[in-house]
């Protein structure tokens, strides 16, 4: 398993649409994927529970992969939660 902590810089927090991107990459991977932020986990394929962390600007999460592909995952899915969306 790897993890590591990224900050949100999206001026709108991580809203409905880098939310969807981070899915659609999640879920074409064959690793697990959490994601744990103010004291809550949930699944990283989940749009829904995603959502449910409100995720704003500068806040910190932490994205846990396990399995094949981990490091990839990891460099991939890291680089959605830190883009700034329009």
């Amino acid at each position: 398993m790897l993890s590591k902590t990224y900050k949100i810089a999206n001026p709108q927090g991580f809203h409905i649409r880098p939310t969807k991107l981070f899915v659609e990459k999640a879920t074409v991977l064959p690793c697990e994927v959490h994601l744990i932020s103010k004291g809550r986990r949930v699944n990283g394929k989940s749009s829904l529970g995603m959502l449910t962390l409100g995720l704003k600007t500068h806040d910190e999460v932490t994205l846990e992969v396990d399995g094949e592909r981990e490091a990839e995952a990891l460099d991939e899915l890291g680089e959605v939660l830190t883009r700034i969306y329009e």
